[in-house]
């Protein structure tokens, strides 16, 4: 339920905030609107405001909306469908008195066009600034970057990275936490570029480190840090139950809160990562624990639950470690800013964001980049479902991606898109006059055919996402 509430939320707001875009702006401009329709299919609520009577329209399906405005254009087409035109060559076009058609879409300037047209992503786009910006003024909260294990022959362990080492510095900006960190590497390495990292040690000794990118496989399904060979440090958590889930099979087997775990099946228990090893190991199988609670040894059977995760088969028996709140937080950084600094850097962020989108994107068509980064509406459904989970922040922080995504992709000079018309604007401004019909046409025949086929991909790889 909670993954549904967040994509419907998710969804509904950004298709909102980008149809206002349009809706406002066109009334700035004089035009007439009709219809201000969110979600697609059969009205769910309909009611008409304004001067206007704009009818305003909550439909079945909620994966678009749109706005319809007073365009003679439009106006023609559904006269010919009607075969009226043909009918009574004599019947008027429109019902619309001419101070009306005046207010009509296509009898604005080109200018005015480009405005209402751009005004539907700019609006996703400023959204993206202000969830930012709130959530720079309210604080972030992050992992320090503490590096963990270093993979063996891999790019990082070339450069001398050992764990324990603190990244303080990429490229000379400095870095606060393990997102930022991660950020800035998966920039670099769309680029194949070189990176100079600066870390520090437990002994405050300052390293610099040289990582190269070069011929690195740009799959977007692997973190970057996993490319390199750098890990997040763990922290080693003691084999001590602290919390044990209601009905589960370690309450079922009689495990109570504070008992350490001292072996698993004869095998020593050093700390909590063993524990989850073996018992995900051992679905569907009678597991022997040898535990202390107090000042007793006792010897415990429990067979886990099996479970599934990612198409594979796991044990679980439904406890949770003891953590230190203290230690804890030692590994975690927070940090805000001014209303002033926090709205800059939230308008950095959105660029930064739709830049490397347009990368990204450009990396795909060139084959740099795996197909496969391309998500569709299960994925984000997904992501929504698990950053609400995590809280507030993390759903803002969500929203504001997808809203950026939403407004890059529109730009894109594909017709029937946003981007479409803008390119047939600045044909017109450059030839003096509308692209012919017979053009527009075919752009619409082009245009739906690139969607089809990147909604097709995008299930696709939502599908193969969720089999494998």
């Amino acid at each position: 339920m909670i993954t549904l509430v967040a994509f419907i939320v998710t969804i509904g707001l950004l298709v909102t905030i980008h149809e206002y875009g349009h809706f406002q702006v066109a009334r700035w401009c004089g035009v007439k609107v009709l219809k201000f329709s969110i979600g697609f299919g059969k009205p769910l609520f309909t009611r008409t405001f304004g001067k206007d009577k704009t009818e305003f329209v909550l439909a079945a399906i909620p994966l678009g909306g749109f706005v319809k405005m007073l365009d003679e254009n439009e106006l023609k087409a559904e006269r010919e469908q009607k075969a009226e035109i043909d009918a009574n060559p004599n019947l008027p076009l429109t019902t619309y008195s001419e101070a009306e058609l005046q207010r009509a879409f296509n009898r604005q300037s080109v200018w005015k066009r480009i405005a209402i047209v751009s005004a539907g992503p700019i609006a996703n786009l400023l959204l993206a600034i202000l969830l930012y910006w709130l959530l720079f003024m309210l604080g972030v909260t992050g992992a320090r970057p503490i590096i963990g294990a270093v993979a063996k022959d891999s790019l990082a362990a070339q450069a001398s990275f050992a764990s324990g080492e603190v990244i303080q510095k990429i490229n000379g900006e400095p870095v606060r936490s393990w997102q930022e960190a991660r950020w800035i590497l998966l920039e670099e390495s769309l680029e194949n570029g070189v990176v100079e990292i600066e870390t520090i040690n437990q002994n405050k000794e300052l390293f610099n480190h040289t990582l190269s990118f070069s011929g690195i496989n740009n799959d977007s399904e692997i973190d970057v840090l996993k490319k390199i060979g750098l890990q997040e440090y763990q922290p080693v958590i003691p084999a001590v139950i602290g919390e044990i889930l209601p009905n589960s099979a370690a309450e079922k087997a009689g495990f109570k809160a504070d008992d350490k775990i001292l072996s698993v099946d004869g095998v020593t228990i050093n700390d909590w990562e063993q524990v989850v090893s073996i018992v995900k190991a051992g679905s569907n199988k009678k597991l022997w624990f040898e535990i202390k609670r107090e000042q007793t040894t006792l010897r415990i059977a429990v067979t886990p639950e099996k479970v599934t995760e990612s198409g594979e088969a796991l044990g679980r028996i439904g406890a949770a470690p003891k953590i230190d709140k203290k230690e804890l937080d030692k590994l975690l950084v927070e940090f805000n800013y001014s209303p002033l600094v926090s709205l800059q850097k939230a308008a950095s962020k959105t660029w930064d964001t739709s830049v490397f989108s347009l990368k990204m994107l450009g990396k795909m068509l060139m084959g740099q980049v795996s197909l496969k980064s391309i998500s569709g509406p299960v994925t984000i459904a997904d992501y929504a479902g698990k950053s609400a989970n995590m809280g507030l922040k993390t759903f803002l922080s969500f929203l504001a991606l997808v809203s950026i995504s939403i407004g890059v992709l529109n730009l894109l000079p594909i017709p029937v898109l946003d981007g479409g018309h803008l390119m047939y604007y600045m044909v017109e401004i450059f030839k003096g006059s509308p692209v012919s019909e017979n053009i527009l046409l075919v752009g619409q025949k082009i245009g739906f055919a690139v969607l089809g086929l990147l909604m097709t991909l995008a299930i696709f790889n939502d599908l193969s996402r969720l089999l494998t």
